[in-house]
């Protein structure tokens, strides 16, 4: 067959297939129209329901179906008659069709609707026979009770689904009937009443079926949920609910109740608190003791603990402002009092929506409501609350929260999404910290809406040119002004030091180090330094409060001015004191008074700041402070010296941590100084003095500034590079001793001890005690135990399951084959056999080499036993084979056949004793032996057949008789008798006439694996095969030796929940998806099949096909389609990815849990725990599942859920799917409903819950009504606040979507939750920093570098953060939050727009503001996905530096910078926005050091002082051009990666890595990725437009285009690239230097950056150097270039779009100076230059400069004649080409004449162009800058033009090397190796995947 006709097959066999599944384009099943019900029709549910009854029943009678149709559309029609909600329209019109259709298909006949009552009544009754309802239940009940794990579990299962469709069918059919008619004959009724009390479990639930008894679910019979749930019964004392108000039959009301009626709280928030409310005190009560009462009681301690973690930060607010709270004592307040309380607080919270941000708003409401609750107390019948009652009824959202989101979103508004400055408008911790003061009290209760607290801003002003904003109220004690000056704000102390030290430093290094009385003298001039910067620190306080002070406290702003005051008069005093003692000194005979004045002054000032500072640091020292604070001078000396604020209060550490981290910091600080003042300092103390000396100098050009002033400039150009690399050198020492420290403490921890399949091998047999140490708990065992059960086989047997579900896990997620994991599997080791059984990896043939050495051996028994022996498992192999045979023989053969197998056993073991065994018996015969015993175990292995019978006895006679005949070398005389019996037994043929075949489980088992030991004869060391696979069990293995909290049982282990926000991105891959082909012709699946060829063989061989099946065979299955869909999925960063590696949560606390369900106090249990470890079964018993529930939830908040499922949107089908599999899973979402109020639609926002239901769709269970839209700040955090409302227990896991997860360390999830109740410090943890995999590494070598960076970051960085810094925060995930201690503190993210945009690091930030603490543990692992393309990575690097950018301006790095003490601040500083600032310090001395050689070169002053002073080749110079080059390239980033690379991989595979690094040229990338971190945290700094980044998280192997490359990188990089270019290469025209090798020295790192920011994204991109590709990038660019803009076209198509989106950014009028003062630097080049052209000579007057810039004003006007539109020019086109090529004539002429007449020379050309470059540029970025401006002017087509020009000059410039090297095929072939060199050497096929799986190639 033609390959035409072949894919004509393919195609018509695809069009087959989708017509058969009935699959829409989206690749999806096309389902019935229920599932679809538009949320604005508000009785939906109903709704739904009949809808699914009526697919339900369509094919079983279809009358009746379009009947619950038609009553369906009737409700619709009822509901919005005038189909104005959103979407009703469409769904009624669907409807409709389906209705029509159902007509259609009827028989032949008019349809009399008159008797469709009497159809559904009759449908009914048959319903109910047809599916034997009242057998159904009982069935179900009998299965339940015998036992669900006798092998019925598959029909449990599909009888409990069968039982829900039919009475959820019923029930839909009763409600129809109901609401149809009245008239139901009264025993139809009653069947239909007695049917619905039947589903109770079809009434939606979370977790406890609170509102409906249940009998199938477990959790509700608990003692501690029972104890719990009785515990909020209402007491006495409570005033009495009227009696319409509306209790469910099946409970009693309660105190939640009660809160609902008094203050209207909406019904489904009270019924998810209620259960929130009942699992806190469950698992409270579980960790005390289960209570064993007939009536559970909860103890009082537990109620105590619940009250005091819930409202702590209620109690410090109080005790903050000083006031009471509302109990006076709390010993007084009863345990009902208490719960009553916490209710209410939880109700307040749970209904808050975007008020939960702010948590001390939440306790003044809080505070007022229990007030006004206790007035309410005190009536006999409950009352509604004043400050919730209106004329439309009582409702907290509307009274109390409503008010308050209303101002919150109306501040929001106004910040123009982000673009106004955030000093404009108030944030959430704007209106936050307004209850930070007593002021709040003025708001009153109820609410006094005309406080100007409620005073909502004006709108903000349009024009662009202005910046200021709508008037409103100010700010709130923080005002975030954007600008760089923060950082010295926030961390002046840093600063300070680094000044008064450098200082000193130069101090004695310009003395020559001599320290005399003279050097005293001076560094004594460190005082005034001292306090004028911290003048300078008083004058920015002043400033930056700027738009706060009308807003802010009085006290506050009175100290702000007092401090300014104080300051001023100290800096002048001190200033004033230290000139006139040096005055004085300078006097003869003087007795300097005034100098001992000045010592007595500095003395006390610096004594009293050393008290401050370092002993109140000390937390002894610090109570002995807070006890002095009756002082009123002690406190007003401490308040001037530090504000108080509600946060930051006791922000220190246990003494022994601050002795920990001092030294760490002094350890740094020692080393920095030394090579400061050695390699930075001392060096330029020579040079210095002779240039301050230095006069007659030449220069070249006007000069301005040096001649008469020391020669200021030439010092800068010396000193500045120095500076700036001391300003950041400490960072690179902070790296190196931090990759040290971090590797000594993996070390101490015990990582990467077992990091190899040796190690994990040869320590297996120490892995059952280390896992029974740390993971399972087993109280101790009786006595009696002991006896009967040898330890190592009982840790062996506990252990066996956990390990065998490990390897099935590893197995199904297609990293073993069946056959590995046969012999990975271990025995259960709960047989009669007395040692322990290994599993076969480990043994197998180890028989064959004992048997080997055993018949090779001359050496005596104890010898021989010595040498089998070294190797322990041949020792466990020999003795196991030894045991086994004797165990089944023994068993299978009778009378004489055992007497003689007991006969030959006490030989053998008589000959042991006797240490003859090699003389008594022949050796070397083993293998005749071997070979009868396997050919018995191979028929014993078989069925039970005669046949088989017959040869099993045949195969015991010939082991019989070669044992007899060619074994044995004994005297049989010993025992005459028994071996005549047998002789004769055999004579006889009855010896082994029958046997008993082996029918016992365990006796099966053995067979089969004594024959697996001795028929495998390959070693199984490298098995598992698979990598992954491998570093998973090293980990784990590894992990079990580590230190960790012992575990404890799961019924008392902490609850939590695990939490994931999800917007839109790919949830599980459709099949067009897996099968579309990119421009290579490349599709997912191949590409997965090809980096993943054994997972996909192991894939095939699990769903039963053979490993060279093509796919197109699968097609041909829906559920192997569906397998193919999740298999591919799970290699992605998808949703079903992370889903189901959460879901191994719940799955381990399941087996956990079954696997400890005996009673260890029973000893008969006890014996029969060795029975126990069959798993079988155990994700189904109904206690395990239930106690999982009980502990654990998963709540994934797909924001958008609601609108997907209406537009009907493959993923709202795939989150339904995901439902369907996991049962436990929850989905929040935010609906947004359309309603009609008064002729009008509104729109409401509902938070909502839902769950997975029988019939495939999805089941709300609780509906809560938002004040509006939710989406205020940034999109993640309050998609995070909206969900977090349906989290469950003590602690929360925050996921991304780009996470997975495994069994076998969610094994360990309740150690680490342990770590919340151990010791970490002075105060508990409150977050747990858990370590990531990064499992994106393999797919190439970026993305292996940014898994390295990260994977280092997450291990060694946190590691030395955590322990001794003390300053981990939180980094994203997926740490585990205290939940309880963050939802009662603002949440676990931060969400105002812009400043928040890293909204995870504010919840660390908040935490250790708050009183927590952050700690880091490694035993457990999550893995993480990365971005793994460069244009990816660039936007991730962007994202995050534009939000460390933002991190600067805000309030929380502020308050940390300033409340920490000294060494922790530098901790923090330098692991958070020090770094970044570093990172831009070090491009930013390459601009200083080139900007200065430039200065140099063209001023003409670099020869002379080459000549005299020796500047250039200065050793200072060089070292800190060395520093930053290595800190460019890498190297001291590598150095934390190449420790932690040593520590878990070992040194050798760590030298091979990093070298592999190397040649993959990842310090280019490391150079490059500088750029960007730089560009985005200046830019973001400078003007803001920091945004999210949707980076997209797909498999990179396309070719990027040429134009989406200059695009994202042209201003990042590109331009500064080039503008570096331009200085190297004046310094190389016009500098002075000794020789080229020196010019070399000197600029390699500048060259190396340049090229690295210029050519990276074209190095790293696939298929770079492919000439057709770059052809066809050619086209592609040019065509953008020229492409003209307009209305709606985006930067992707045009060059005009893009420009103006370039400077989007340049908003504000200071912004607009910034960039002009910045731009001044491009005029330089100019101004310089032209004094070099030799057609001036040595003339320095300015008429040279002015005269070229009539030059290039004469160039600008050609380019204005040649670039003339032509539109304009129409009608004149003769005459304009006329005027181009006469201009252009006259331009050639004019210059070849000024060549010859002149000295003009044909360098000066080439070198003009070097100078009005630049300056064009400089022109072109002001005009930028002030884009209204040249607007108005009407010059900003010309602009364009000119911009378009420079675009185009540099892609050319770019474009043409790339080009070049495209020519030379080996380029592309050497770039692919690079690019995906991890890839080849694990024999990957990434050449086939760039070549294309095309079916075009070949044509």
């Amino acid at each position: 067959m033609s390959r035409a006709e072949e894919l004509w097959e393919r195609l018509v066999r695809a069009a087959l297939r989708r017509e058969r599944f009935g699959m829409g384009t989206i690749g999806q099943p096309v389902g019935g129209i229920a599932g679809y019900v538009p949320s604005s029709l508000a009785n939906n549910r109903d709704i739904d329901a009949i809808l699914r009854a009526a697919d339900e029943i369509q094919d079983e009678d279809p009358n009746v179906s379009r009947i619950l149709c038609e009553h369906a559309y009737s409700l619709a029609q009822n509901l919005d008659p005038n189909s104005e909600g959103r979407g009703v329209l469409q769904f009624k019109t669907g409807l409709m069709s389906v209705i029509k259709q159902k007509l259609a298909k009827r028989e032949v006949g008019t349809i009399d609707r008159s008797q469709d009552i009497a159809r559904l009544q009759e449908f009914y009754k048959l319903y109910r026979e047809k599916n034997n309802v009242d057998k159904l239940r009982e069935e179900e009940m009998k299965l339940r009770e015998s036992g669900a794990f006798s092998g019925n579990l598959g029909e449990l299962e599909r009888k409990t689904v069968k039982r829900k469709k039919v009475f959820g069918t019923l029930r839909v059919l009763g409600m129809v009937l109901g609401q149809l008619t009245e008239e139901i004959p009264e025993e139809l009724k009653r069947v239909i009443d007695s049917d619905a009390a039947m589903t109770e479990d079809l009434i939606a639930y979370n977790i406890i079926p609170l509102d409906a008894p249940t009998i199938t679910n477990a959790i509700v019979s608990f003692p501690e949920v029972r104890a719990a749930v009785s515990a909020l019964k209402y007491f006495r004392g409570l005033p009495k609910l009227p009696g319409d108000f509306a209790v469910p039959d099946t409970r009693n009301a309660d105190l939640l109740d009660f809160l609902h009626y008094v203050f209207g709280f909406q019904k489904d928030n009270v019924s998810n608190q209620r259960e929130h409310i009942v699992l806190l005190l469950a698992n409270e009560q579980s960790r005390l003791g289960t209570p064993e009462e007939p009536e559970p009681k909860l103890d009082e301690a537990a109620v105590q603990k619940v009250f005091l973690k819930s409202l702590e930060n209620y109690i410090k607010w109080c005790n903050y402002l000083c006031i009471q709270p509302v109990w006076s004592n709390l010993d007084a307040v009863s345990k009902e009092k208490k719960l009553l309380f916490v209710s209410l607080y939880f109700l307040i919270w749970g209904e808050a929506a975007n008020i939960r941000f702010l948590p001390e708003c939440l306790c003044y409401i809080f505070h007022n409501m229990v007030r006004e609750m206790d007035e309410i107390l005190r009536q006999q019948i409950a009352q509604p609350a004043n400050s919730c009652c209106s004329e439309n009824g009582v409702s907290f959202l509307d009274q109390v929260i409503t008010p308050l989101y209303e101002v919150v979103a109306a501040e929001a508004a106004n910040n123009d999404n982000g673009r106004a400055p955030h000093s404009a408008w108030r944030n959430y911790d704007d209106f936050n910290e307004y209850f930070w003061s007593l002021h709040c009290f003025e708001l009153s209760w109820p609410w006094r809406k005309s406080s100007s607290f409620f005073q909502k801003p004006k709108p903000r002003s349009k024009n662009l040119l202005k910046s200021g904003g709508g008037q409103g109220r100010g700010k709130t004690s923080f005002v975030e002004h954007r600008t760089y000056f923060h950082l010295y704000h926030s961390f002046h102390r840093l600063w300070i030091f680094l000044v008064m030290m450098f200082q000193g430093l130069a101090i004695i290094a310009f003395n020559d180090g001599n320290l005399n009385s003279k050097t005293l003298r001076e560094v004594l001039s460190l005082g005034p330094t001292f306090v004028v910067m911290k003048f300078i620190e008083s004058v920015l306080d002043i400033v930056m409060m700027y738009g706060a002070y009308s807003t802010t406290r009085r006290l506050a702003v009175s100290r702000i001015f007092l401090r300014f005051v104080w300051f001023s008069v100290a800096s002048v005093f001190l200033s004033f004191l230290y000139v006139k003692a040096l005055q004085e000194e300078s006097k003869p005979n003087s007795n300097s008074v005034v100098f001992r004045l000045y010592l007595i002054v500095i003395g006390i000032y610096g004594g009293i700041q050393f008290f401050i500072s370092f002993l109140m640091r000390i937390p002894a020292c610090h109570h002995l402070t807070n006890q002095c604070d009756r002082w009123s001078l002690i406190r007003f000396i401490k308040w001037m010296r530090q504000e108080r604020y509600y946060v930051g209060l006791g922000m220190y550490e246990r003494t022994t941590d601050f002795i920990k981290y001092m030294v760490f910091w002094l350890i740094i600080l020692s080393g920095k100084f030394a090579f400061t003042y050695f390699a930075q300092i001392k060096p330029l103390v020579e040079p210095t003095r002779i240039i301050i000396t230095m006069d007659r100098i030449q220069y070249s050009w006007h000069d301005f500034v040096s001649k008469n002033n020391h020669n200021a400039l030439t010092m800068a150009s010396l000193w500045a590079p120095v500076i700036a690399i001391y300003l950041l050198d400490i960072y690179i020492f902070y790296t190196c001793v931090s990759a040290v420290w971090g590797f000594l403490l993996g070390a101490r921890d015990r990582l990467g001890e077992i990091r190899s399949l040796d190690a994990v091998q040869k320590l297996f047999e120490e892995f059952p005690a280390a896992f029974m140490k740390s993971l399972h708990p087993v109280r101790e065992l009786t006595a009696l135990c002991l006896k009967v059960v040898e330890k190592n086989k009982f840790d062996a047997a506990r252990f066996s399951p956990f390990w065998n579900e490990i390897i099935k896990n590893l197995r199904e997620e297609d990293y073993l084959t069946n056959f590995e994991m046969e012999l990975l599997f271990m025995p259960k080791n709960t047989g009669s056999l007395p040692l322990v059984q290994w599993p076969p990896f480990l043994l197998s043939s180890k028989i064959f080499l004992a048997k080997d050495i055993a018949a090779e051996s001359r050496d005596s028994q104890d010898e021989l036993w010595e040498r089998i022996s070294r190797d322990d498992y041949m020792k466990y192999a020999v003795q196991e084979c030894y045991h086994s045979l004797r165990f089944i023989l023994t068993e299978i053969l009778e009378a004489e056949g055992r007497m003689w197998v007991e006969t030959i056993y006490d030989h053998i073991e008589d000959c042991v004793n006797k240490t003859t065994i090699n003389v008594d018996f022949q050796l070397n015969k083993l293998q005749l032996v071997i070979s009868r015993v396997t050919a018995l175990l191979g028929i014993l292995n078989q069925a039970e057949k005669p046949e088989h019978e017959k040869g099993a006895v045949q195969a015991v006679q010939d082991l019989y008789d070669v044992v007899r005949h060619d074994v044995l070398a004994i005297n049989m005389r010993e025992h005459y008798e028994q071996w005549n019996n047998i002789t004769k037994a055999r004579t006889e043929g009855r010896l082994f006439a029958k046997l008993k075949w082996p029918r016992d489980s365990e006796l099966k088992a053995q067979v089969k694996r004594l024959y697996s030991l001795l028929t495998i004869k390959e070693s199984a060391s490298n098995i598992p095969k698979n990598l992954e696979a491998r570093r998973r069990l090293q980990f784990f293995t590894n992990s079990l030796f580590m230190d960790m909290p012992p575990a404890r049982p799961v019924h008392e282990m902490l609850s939590f929940s695990v939490f994931t926000p999800y917007y839109s991105e790919i949830v599980l891959y459709s099949m067009n998806e897996l099968l579309k082909k990119n421009e290579d012709g490349i599709t997912i699946l191949f590409y997965l099949q090809k980096i993943y060829p054994d997972e996909w063989k192991n894939f095939l061989a699990r769903i039963g096909r053979d490993e060279n099946t093509a796919e197109t065979e699968l097609y041909d299955s829906p559920s192997d389609v569906l397998e193919l869909r999740f298999w591919a999925s799970y290699r992605g960063q998808t949703l079903a990815r992370t889903v189901r590696g959460m879901m191994y949560y719940r799955k381990a606390i399941m087996l956990q849990t079954y696997l400890e369900r005996e009673n260890a106090g029973d000893t008969e249990a006890a014996l029969s725990r060795l029975e126990a470890t069959d798993t079988q079964g155990f994700e189904l018993s109904p206690e395990a599942r239930a106690r999982a529930d009980l502990k654990f939830t998963y709540v994934v908040t797909c924001q958008i859920y609601g609108k997907q499922k209406e537009e009907q949107k493959p993923e709202a089908a795939n989150i339904a799917l995901l439902m369907q599999r996991n049962e436990a899973l929850r989905v929040a979402f935010i609906d947004v409903v359309e309603t009609l109020k008064d002729g009008k639609v509104q729109t409401e926002y509902y938070s909502k819950l839902v769950k997975g239901d029988i019939n495939g769709k999805d089941k709300e269970i609780y509906a809560i009504k938002l004040p509006g839209n939710p989406k205020l700040g940034e999109g993640k955090p309050e998609n995070q606040n909206h969900a977090i409302v349906f989290t469950r227990g003590n602690a929360i896991q925050t996921i991304d979507m780009n996470q997975d997860n495994y069994f076998e360390e969610a094994l360990k999830v309740r150690n680490l939750l342990e770590e919340f109740h151990h010791d970490h410090g002075i105060r508990p943890p409150t977050i747990l920093g858990v370590r990531e995999h990064v499992f994106t590494g393999s797919v190439s070598s970026l993305a292996s570098f940014m898994s390295n960076q990260e994977s280092s970051f997450v291990t060694l960085g946190q590691r030395v953060l955590a322990n001794p810094l003390k300053v981990r925060m939180h980094y994203g995930h997926p740490d585990l939050f205290d939940r309880v201690f963050h939802i009662t503190r603002g949440g676990i993210s931060k969400a105002s727009r812009i400043i928040n945009i890293s909204e995870d690091i504010y919840a660390g930030f908040n935490s250790t503001l708050r009183q927590g603490n952050i700690t880091h543990h490694e035993y457990i692992q999550v893995g993480k996905g990365r971005d793994v393309g460069l244009n990816q990575i660039a936007l991730f690097e962007g994202k995050v530096a534009g939000g460390n950018g933002e991190q600067v301006l805000s309030r929380d790095v502020y308050r940390l910078g300033q409340l920490f003490d000294f060494f922790r601040m530098m901790s923090f500083y330098f692991t958070t926005v020090g770094f970044y600032f570093c990172t831009m310090l070090t491009v930013l001395t390459i601009y200083i050091f080139l900007y200065g050689r430039a200065y140099l070169a063209l001023s003409g002053v670099g020869e002379t002082m080459q000549e005299r002073a020796q500047i250039t080749n200065n050793t200072a110079l060089e070292t800190a051009l060395n520093a930053q080059f290595l800190f460019q390239i890498g190297i001291f980033s590598a150095v934390p990666m190449i420790l932690g690379f040593i520590l878990e991989q070992g040194f050798l595979r760590a030298v091979v890595s990093f070298i592999t690094m190397q040649l993959q040229l990842c310090t280019v990338y490391f150079t490059f990725s500088l750029g960007t971190r730089t560009h985005y945290f200046g830019r973001t700094i400078l003007h803001g437009g920091a945004r999210y980044q949707a980076t997209g998280r797909g498999f990179v192997v396309r070719h990027i285009k040429f134009s989406e490359n200059y695009r994202l990188y042209s201003r990042s990089h590109f331009v500064k690239g080039l503008e570096v270019v331009l200085l190297l290469v004046v310094y190389l025209a016009y500098g002075y230097y000794d020789g080229g090798v020196a010019y070399i020295l000197l600029t390699v790192s500048s060259w190396f950056m340049a090229l690295s920011w210029l050519f990276a994204p074209y190095l790293f991109n696939p298929s770079g150097f492919e000439w057709q590709k770059i052809v066809e990038d050619f086209r592609d660019w040019t065509n953008w270039l020229l492409y003209r803009g307009g209305i709606g076209v985006k930067g992707e198509e045009s060059w005009e779009a893009w420009w103006d989106e370039e400077l989007a950014h340049i908003r504000t009028m200071r912004g607009r100076i910034l960039e002009t003062i910045l731009s001044l630097r491009f005029f330089i080049f100019q101004y310089g230059i032209v004094y070099k052209l030799h057609v001036q000579g040595t003339n320095t007057s300015l008429t040279v400069y002015g005269l070229s810039w009539i030059v290039l004003a004469v160039l600008i006007l050609l380019f204005k004649v040649f670039t003339f539109s032509q539109k304009i020019s129409v009608n004149f086109q003769l005459l304009l080409r006329f005027i181009q090529g006469l201009s252009f004539l006259i331009a050639i002429a004019g210059l070849a004449v000024a060549v010859v007449l002149t000295d003009l020379s044909i360098p000066d050309i080439f070198a003009s162009i070097l100078a009005f470059v630049p300056t064009g540029w400089g022109i072109l970025s002001i005009a930028a800058a002030w884009k209204p401006l040249v607007k108005k002017l009407g010059l900003w087509k010309s602009i364009r033009s000119l911009a378009r020009l420079y675009d185009a000059g540099m892609g050319m410039l770019i474009f043409v090397p790339i080009a070049f090297f495209s020519w030379f095929p080996f380029v592309s072939t050497f770039q692919t190796r690079l690019m995906f060199n991890q890839a080849f050497s694990r024999g990957l096929e990434i050449s086939l995947i760039l070549a294309g799986n095309n079916p075009n190639t070949g044509i």
